[in-house]
């Protein structure tokens, strides 16, 4: 029943974060910060510890209050989901596959901003990956309108 007691605790720490009182803080595109993640499902990537928390990539800052954010591991691993920086001089590897809009209340601290090489290779993969092709026509069907 360890499972169900990670939801139960996340349950009780998102209800403090959705009800407290913040000021959105300054972010900007290519930083890292802590967030509270949470515990999620299947392959999602959880948060870690009493907090739930992950570094969290800034990929792209929708408006002051929210973002597109990519999570972080320690964890190397290989593939055309992932791509392999340095960040506090530590390996790290962001999880391009992941990226999901993240609020500013999930904010617990930044740790720091990617240099701009490490910045690129994110956008690149994440481009690469997400890339729409344009070999399939696209097809608007309008049968069973009236």
């Amino acid at each position: 029943m360890p499972l169900v007691k990670n939801f139960l605790e996340w349950i009780g720490l998102k209800e403090k974060i959705h009800n407290a009182k913040y000021v959105p803080p300054l972010f900007k595109e290519g930083e890292v910060w802590w967030c509270y993640v949470g515990e999620n499902i299947g392959v999602e990537t959880n948060g870690k510890g009493d907090q739930f928390t992950r570094p969290i990539f800034i990929y792209k800052k929708y408006d002051k209050y929210s973002f597109l954010g990519l999570p972080l591991t320690t964890k190397q691993k290989t593939g055309t989901w992932y791509v392999s920086i340095d960040f506090h001089d530590k390996p790290q590897t962001v999880i391009v596959s992941q990226g999901r809009a993240f609020d500013y209340r999930r904010f617990k601290e930044k740790m720091g901003q990617l240099d701009e090489n490490d910045v690129m290779k994110i956008k690149q993969a994440y481009s690469r990956l997400h890339a729409v092709s344009d070999h399939r026509p696209l097809i608007i069907a309008d049968k069973g309108r009236g």
